[in-house]
């Protein structure tokens, strides 16, 4: 809950995992290279990353196939939303879950930053 383990950038962790995911992956690539210590924020934001990331490529993808494009688009659409809000509230409330499909390219990405950073 609220009030509980800080961020190094002096927010609280459920704060700024919220924060990460508030407008999908660009929120989570500046909190991915703004966090330095606190673990879990750069997992959130590297998990931000990945799914609405990913979203977002699919989403572009599958708009250039001619005639189910934009009902394709519209399913991601809804798929983004559902995600955005479940993972929005899960912030605040506890931690959000750790999403089994982006998990390890969520780990890798935290990583990747991590060494480019040091």
């Amino acid at each position: 809950m609220l009030g509980g383990k800080k961020s190094s950038l002096g927010i609280d962790e459920n704060i700024a995992n919220l924060l990460a995911y508030l407008l999908g992956w660009v929120t989570g690539l500046v909190f991915l290279f703004l966090e330095k210590q606190n673990d879990n924020v750069r997992y959130n934001a590297a998990q931000s990353v990945v799914v609405f990331g990913g979203l977002t490529l699919a989403s572009l993808v599958v708009s250039v196939i001619p005639g189910i494009g934009p009902l394709l688009q519209g399913v991601i659409g809804l798929a983004a939303f559902g995600l955005w809000i479940v993972l929005m509230v899960t912030s605040v409330l506890d931690k959000p879950p750790r999403l089994p499909v982006v998990d390890g390219p969520s780990e890798k990405l935290d990583r990747a930053v991590r060494d480019l950073q040091s």
